[in-house]
């Protein structure tokens, strides 16, 4: 990696990455993946006389008896990319507000292959899965629907004598609905649906918003109809209405359009593409970030620090033993 004199010592050594990996998840001492017992672990120590001597960072449990390191049972196990590069992946990616690209990733940490990098990106995406909320969100909760995706190019339509021309394609035809859920002031939640309608929708507005919460949307039927049970203002976008107040209480969904605007210039300046297939990722990724926005980038990195355990990704399904 280059200039990495102006880096922290855990983004430049392995050794430092180990200890300060270790101090994140361990703070109490080491605690066994296997049993789950804490501080009751023996670090052995390497012996350049042994042929089979053990990798520094290892740890026997004194209860189960198994072996283990800071790593086991976390998105870095059995990587071969040095534990550092993964720190300072983990902090790039939490740092960069609109995200940065697989390429970016090879480049600056010297990665061999962009395949590599690529994977090594989904991983820190899949720690960054959130937990179930315990609580609906309360409050004032905006609502609003958009399509991820570039341009649709259509050339000019040949017809044949006898055929019928084909139905013009509409402008999202080629684009990924997203529907987020936006607690004014707090958290975002945002999913990936087939199709924007109520059958969709709705149950999502029913398990992310409290039922006594101020709902608030643009003017879409499909978004009334979702939303029908709960106090329901909207704003008509199409006649240019995006803010109005009424009873002291401001109505407009710009909280949710703004972050739209993080997560689209993600998606066309840093990105340039998501696959469908991998859509959740992505958007587990800007949901993430946008609710520890608060956070300075340094604790940020520290909280997917210590998310990284039990959530390992697998570029194919493992072989059963």
């Amino acid at each position: 990696m280059k200039n990495t004199g102006l880096l922290a010592p855990q983004y430049r050594d392995e050794d430092a990455a180990r200890e300060h990996l270790e101090k994140v998840r361990w703070p109490d001492g080491p605690v066994c993946p296997h049993c789950g017992v804490i501080s009751e672990a023996t670090k052995l120590e390497p012996r350049a006389d042994s042929k089979n001597g053990v990798r520094k960072g290892v740890y026997q449990c004194n209860d189960c008896r198994k072996q283990f390191s800071i790593t086991v049972g976390t998105i870095f196990e059995d990587s071969h990319i040095p534990l550092h590069k993964w720190l300072l992946a983990v902090h790039l990616m939490c740092s960069s507000k609109k995200g940065i690209s697989a390429h970016q990733l090879m480049r600056n940490l010297e990665i061999g292959s962009y395949r590599t990098a690529w994977f090594m990106a989904h991983r820190i995406r899949w720690a960054l899965t959130q937990e179930p909320i315990k609580e609906a969100l309360g409050g004032i909760v905006e609502v609003d629907e958009t399509y991820v995706g570039g341009k649709l190019r259509v050339g000019a339509q040949t017809v044949k004598p006898g055929e019928r021309p084909k139905d013009r394609l509409a402008s999202t035809d080629n684009k990924a609905p997203v529907v987020s859920v936006l607690q004014r002031g707090g958290k975002v939640r945002s999913y990936y649906v087939e199709k924007v309608n109520a059958k969709n929708i709705r149950p999502i507005i029913d398990q992310m918003v409290a039922p006594d919460a101020h709902l608030m949307t643009d003017a879409s039927t499909v978004l009334e109809s979702a939303g029908a049970i709960r106090q329901h203002s909207q704003v008509n976008h199409s006649a240019n209405e995006y803010v109005r107040y009424q009873d002291n209480v401001c109505i407009t969904t710009n909280s949710v359009e703004g972050y739209f605007a993080i997560l689209k210039r993600g998606n066309y300046g840093v990105y340039h593409h998501w696959s469908k297939k991998y859509m959740p990722q992505y958007l587990r990724e800007f949901d993430w970030r946008y609710n520890v926005r608060t956070v300075p980038d340094i604790e940020r990195t520290v909280l997917l620090m210590k998310a990284v355990g039990g959530k390992r990704l697998y570029l194919k399904p493992p072989k059963n033993n």
